[in-house]
C-alpha cells in the first residue's frame, strides 16, 4: 500500500484498536467459599471501524463485549494495547472520549429521577450546548422519536421500553460523530425499534455518523449491520460483513421440524435424526448438508412420520447459524482470531 493510500485509509477510520488486553485477577473465596478464577476479558483485540458504518460486536453474555466497550469509551484502562478514536489516544487521554462519542450503556439509572425532557436537555448542556440550543435539540429529538407526549414524565415511571427510548434520545442530543449503543432496543416494541433505526440511518446519511452496536440479538444484527465482529472468550474470532460471514457456512441448510404432539421415534429414520437435532418442545432444529437436508425432508414427508408432522421449513444459513458454528469451533480451538 502506498503512503498516500495508507493515509487515506487511516483518515476513513473512526476507531482503531490494537492488541487490547484486560485481565481480571483471580479472587479467593472467604471462609471456605469458592473464589473466582482469573478471567481474560479482552485478549489481543484488533478492530477498525470506518466512518459512517454500523459496526457490530456480536457475542454471548460473558464474551467480553462490555469490557471492550468500557475500554473504547475511556471508562476502563486496558492492561495493554491502544485505542484511537478520530485520532485521539483514549488510553492516554480517556477524558477525550466524552467529547467525541455518545455512549448508551445497558444501565442509565443516573437519569431516572429526571423527566424525559429534562434528561435530554441536561445531557445536551453537559455536551456544551447553550440553553437555547439544548432545548431546541431536545424538542427535535423527542418529536423525532415520538416521545413528546411523555416529555413531562419521570424516567423511573416509564415502562422498560419507553425508558430505553428516552435514554436513546439523550444519547442523540448534542451531536457526536460516534454513537456507541449497547443493546439499544432492549424491551422496545416494533414501533420504537423502527424509530431508533430510522434515527440512526438519518444521522448516518446526513452527518456521516458512525455507530458501534453491541448486541447478542442476531436477528437485529443481520438486518442493520454493515460489518460485524464475533466476540468469544475475549477474542475476535471473525470479522466481516453479514453476507461474508454467512458464506463460511454456506454448505449448511437449517431444517426446522414441528411435530403435532410428539416425534414418532418408532420410525428408525426419525430416531436417527434426533441424534443431530436441537430440541425445543415439539420443535427440532437440524443443521445439515444439502443432500442430508433433502433426505431428512423425504423421511418426514414421504413415510409413516408424515402423520405426526405439523410443519417444516428449510432455510439457508443465517447470522445465527454462523454465530453458533464459529462459537462452537472457537471453544474447540479450531478458529484463530
Amino acid at each position: 500500500m502506498s503512503t498516500r493510500a495508507g493515509q487515506a485509509c487511516r483518515q476513513d477510520e473512526v476507531v482503531r484498536v490494537r492488541g487490547l488486553r484486560k485481565t481480571y485477577p483471580a479472587v479467593k473465596g472467604r471462609r471456605g467459599a469458592p473464589g473466582t478464577p482469573e478471567v481474560r476479558a479482552t485478549d489481543g483485540v484488533e478492530l477498525q471501524v470506518r466512518r459512517g458504518e454500523i459496526f457490530g460486536l456480536l457475542g454471548p453474555n460473558g464474551a467480553g463485549k462490555s469490557t471492550l466497550v468500557r475500554q473504547l469509551t475511556g471508562l476502563l484502562r486496558p492492561d495493554a494495547g491502544s485505542v484511537e478514536i478520530l485520532g485521539h489516544d483514549i488510553v492516554r487521554h480517556p477524558e477525550r472520549a466524552a467529547r467525541i462519542l455518545a455512549y448508551l450503556g445497558q444501565e442509565s439509572s443516573a437519569l431516572d429521577e429526571l423527566t424525559v425532557a429534562l434528561a435530554v436537555e441536561t445531557t445536551g448542556r453537559l455536551r456544551g450546548l447553550d440553553l437555547r440550543q439544548a432545548r431546541a435539540d431536545r424538542d427535535a429529538v423527542l418529536d423525532e422519536l415520538g416521545l413528546t407526549a411523555l416529555a413531562g414524565r419521570a424516567l423511573k415511571k416509564l415502562s422498560g421500553g419507553q425508558r430505553r427510548l428516552a435514554c436513546f434520545a439523550a444519547a442523540l442530543v448534542g451531536e457526536r460523530p460516534l454513537l456507541v449503543l449497547d443493546e439499544p432496543t432492549t424491551g422496545m416494541d416494533p414501533v420504537a425499534r423502527r424509530a431508533v433505526w430510522a434515527a440512526v440511518d438519518r444521522r448516518r446519511a446526513e452527518r456521516g455518523t458512525t455507530v458501534l452496536l453491541v448486541t447478542h440479538n442476531v436477528i437485529e444484527a443481520e438486518t442493520v449491520l454493515d460489518r460485524v465482529a464475533v466476540i468469544d472468550q475475549g477474542r475476535v474470532i471473525a470479522c466481516d460483513t453479514p453476507a461474508g460471514l454467512k458464506e463460511r457456512v454456506a454448505g449448511e441448510v437449517r431444517v426446522e421440524l414441528v411435530w403435532r404432539e410428539r416425534a414418532p421415534l418408532e420410525v428408525p429414520e426419525v430416531a436417527g435424526l434426533r441424534e443431530r437435532a436441537v430440541e425445543s418442545g415439539r420443535r427440532w432444529t437440524l443443521r445439515l448438508a444439502p443432500e442430508e437436508a433433502r433426505a431428512a425432508v423425504a423421511t418426514v414427508t414421504g413415510g409413516a412420520a408424515f402423520a405426526a408432522l405439523d410443519d417444516f421449513t428449510l432455510a439457508t444459513p443465517s447470522l445465527e447459524d454462523v454465530y453458533l458454528a464459529l462459537g462452537g469451533a472457537a471453544r474447540q480451538g479450531l478458529v484463530k482470531a
